[in-house]
């Protein structure tokens, strides 16, 4: 049987498979820093996603984490931990989508970084969605 908040529950499904892809990728030291960017961008993105869905709040077809941030904070919702850092995931999430790549490399970004910025936003979409039970 479904319930109202199974959209939620499916996004952030998804985005601990893009965590799971950046936390293994991690620990190669040969892995591409973009591709890890990019699936932490998406575990990013899907858990704002998955938390927007649950409380009813409207989002466009967008990959603009602060657009999304931002929804949230206009409807005076719990911002997740490292929301004032999403604009640093920003580059990963576009480079991909696009034919025209830019010139210059994302930015260089330590792996820990992006585990723990997937990890915390997870955690954060976890307990949101589960206040709303």
């Amino acid at each position: 049987m479904s319930t109202p908040l199974d959209p939620a529950y499916g996004l952030l499904a998804r985005a601990r498979d893009d965590l799971f892809v950046v936390s293994n990728l991690a620990q190669e030291p040969d892995a591409p820093g973009w591709v890890i960017g990019f699936h932490t961008e998406q575990a990013v993105e899907k858990a704002l996603k998955a938390v927007l869905t649950a409380a009813c709040i409207a989002y466009p077809r967008t990959h603009n984490l602060v657009m999304l941030v931002e929804l949230l904070r206009r409807a005076q919702r719990t911002l997740p931990p490292d929301a004032n850092d999403f604009s640093r995931l920003i580059p990963y999430g576009v480079v991909l989508r696009y034919d025209d790549l830019p010139c210059e490399a994302p930015p260089n970004v330590p792996p820990e970084w992006f585990i723990a910025v997937a990890q915390n936003t997870l955690a954060w979409a976890q307990t949101q969605i589960s206040t709303k039970n």
